[in-house]
């Protein structure tokens, strides 16, 4: 059998566009495709492999998991769901946490939780979910409807009701919005897909403070943000607010899938018993490499490292700029960072990209108009400066294809 981009085509649903790039192995910020051309690694599978490929821990953590138990089903529990639950608790806010596979499933409990929440204490009319334009929250039919982009939950039918969408970082629309039938209210910490857009500090503060006073549960989504992406553990660490439940999953278990939703007991105690599942939520397997990948993320010299990272990027990516004038600015907080296209580059960040990949060099777009780079938080700095080099090379490309 011939493996290669065509065979896509032949067999897989048309949903995705992928390159005709086929990885087949990863060592650190590294990877390699089907002829043994070399990459360097800036997108990490979008934010997902924090430790980049096969880092030893998780290899080591996987394997010995593989040799003692895959599956349980939910009716028994295991000794890395509890681990790992156990360690999720002493680092956050949290006191109880719910295992899914993605972050998509993670949301979808932390919005059913919410309004199980609101209809306990409350009654049914308090049903409102408030989310904010060009979030992102995942792909089922109410998460993707929660999520503000008409884009991707358009053309699907009747949506899930009593969703209502507001701009980011506008808290006098926000506050005109939110009220006692309010039950909820999710926001990234910092806007991934949107365009790496960070929250004004008074606005976070402003959005708290209304949802206490609407009793509306804040529900922070940390699929992207989480697990030392920012230079925290988790972003809200660094805004000085606390929410009321957060979700995880990309990162949490450094490539494979796992996803947590993490709140307080008080909140927690909604869900009884037969309200939700996941089969194969707090999977063996997927906690003991999460729980490495926990281990270790958080840890001084990571997260610190990761704050060291970030300002390295920006100085290169500053100096490819004096050069080339294709940014408008460089945005985003830890090694989740986007370059925003120049006036005369609107529209085209994905030129980038696939000019990048012809260098040897792996990056993202978040829109069309940013270049997002969501790199390793251990990637070396000569891996830094080598992928950065070859990036420039794809700059030149495309500004010499611009004259």
């Amino acid at each position: 059998m011939t493996i290669n981009r065509e065979l896509f085509d032949q067999v897989m649903v048309p949903n995705y566009a992928p390159s005709a790039v086929i990885p087949v192995k990863g060592e650190g910020s590294r990877v390699w495709d089907q002829d043994g051309r070399e990459y360097i690694d800036f997108a990490g599978g979008i934010a997902v492999n924090c430790l980049g490929h096969c880092h030893p821990a998780l290899v080591s953590a996987l394997k010995e998991q593989g040799e003692k138990i895959w599956h349980l089903s939910n009716v028994m529990t295991n000794e890395p769901a509890l681990r790992l639950a156990k360690k999720l608790v002493d680092a956050t806010f949290a006191d109880k946490v719910y295992f899914a596979n993605s972050g998509a499933e993670a949301n979808e409990a932390a919005l059913k939780l919410a309004r199980r929440f609101a209809l306990d204490n409350f009654g049914e009319q308090k049903s409102q979910i408030i989310s904010f334009n060009k979030g992102f929250h995942g792909r089922t039919f109410f998460t993707v409807t929660v999520g503000g982009q008409a884009a991707y939950s358009d053309g699907f039918g009747p949506k899930p009701g009593d969703v209502m969408h507001c701009d980011y970082n506008d808290l006098a629309a926000f506050e005109a919005l939110i009220s006692d039938n309010t039950c909820a209210v999710m926001m990234e910490p910092l806007q991934g897909e949107g365009g790496i857009i960070s929250p004004e500090a008074e606005f976070v503060q402003g959005v708290r403070e209304l949802c206490t006073k609407h009793n509306a549960l804040l529900i922070f989504d940390e699929v992207q943000t989480g697990v030392g992406r920012t230079g925290e553990l988790y972003a809200y660490q660094g805004l000085g607010i606390t929410p009321d439940i957060l979700t995880t999953a990309k990162a949490l278990g450094g490539g494979f899938p796992i996803g947590a939703m993490i709140t307080t007991a008080d909140i927690a105690k909604h869900l009884k018993v037969g309200t939700h599942g996941s089969t194969y939520g707090g999977n063996p397997l997927a906690c003991a490499v999460a729980e490495a990948a926990l281990d270790t993320v958080n840890t001084t010299e990571v997260l610190d490292g990761v704050k060291a990272k970030e300002a390295l990027i920006r100085e290169l990516l500053t100096a490819i700029n004096d050069k080339y004038k294709v940014f408008s600015e460089v945005r985003g907080k830890g090694l989740l960072l986007g370059g925003v296209m120049a006036e005369q580059y609107k529209g085209r960040a994905k030129e980038f990209l696939v000019e990048g990949i012809k260098e040897g060099v792996m990056s993202l777009v978040a829109g069309a108009d940013v270049v997002r780079f969501t790199p390793s938080l251990v990637i070396p700095e000569a891996d830094i400066r080598e992928g950065m080099a070859r990036f420039e090379k794809a700059v030149a490309t495309v500004v010499a294809n611009n004259a």
